[in-house]
């Protein structure tokens, strides 16, 4: 899906499709570098963060191994209610394994908190953290994000991998949606 497409729906861009590139190839080129000979689990949450899972495995000089969770932490709106829910859980056993957690977006940090808290209690070797974007003026809670994207203000984002009522998510670029659209709700 092209921006042109849904225009009436998008304020504006934020980080164009060649800057979300750029940025994942300088990323990937230094995980490879401090994983090197390592045996590496990247970790994905689900939906959100396949497309920057996707990129970013293509992106690195280095074999790895990929899985998914499915975590929930909201009920039916667009606010957190704080209680996380495994979904979908990990198919591979990571005791002793190097993890990485690949995310779309950090704001709050509960949820990644959580995460990396339950990949430790699981008995990885080491948990790590590469988020595309983060929301600093949103976090309520601190969580060490090694590898970083864009800090980005706190405005409504949709568009590679990240939605608004399951819509948005196959734009190549990450923009901000009109207020009117998701009439007053933040995410």
């Amino acid at each position: 899906m092209q921006i042109a497409d849904i225009k009436s729906d998008i304020d504006h861009e934020l980080v164009s499709k060649e800057q979300i590139e750029s940025k994942i190839e300088e990323v990937a080129e230094q995980v490879s570098k401090d994983y090197q000979g390592k045996s590496l689990l990247l970790v994905a949450v689900l939906k959100g963060a396949v497309n920057t899972l996707t990129a970013f495995s293509q992106a690195l000089s280095i074999p790895v191994e990929m899985d998914f969770m499915s975590l929930s932490s909201y009920g039916l709106g667009t606010k957190s209610t704080g209680t996380i829910t495994i979904r979908q859980d990990l198919s591979t056993d990571i005791t002793g394994r190097d993890v990485l957690i690949v995310e779309d977006i950090v704001d709050s940090g509960n949820t990644l908190q959580w995460l990396v808290g339950d990949l430790k209690r699981r008995g990885a070797a080491s948990v790590e953290v590469f988020a595309l974007l983060e929301k600093p003026s949103r976090r309520e809670v601190e969580v060490d994000v090694k590898y970083r994207g864009y800090d980005i203000p706190d405005e409504f984002v949709v568009g590679f991998g990240l939605d608004f009522g399951e819509k948005y998510r196959n734009l190549d670029s990450i923009a901000v949606l009109k207020p009117e659209v998701y009439q007053g709700e933040q995410a």
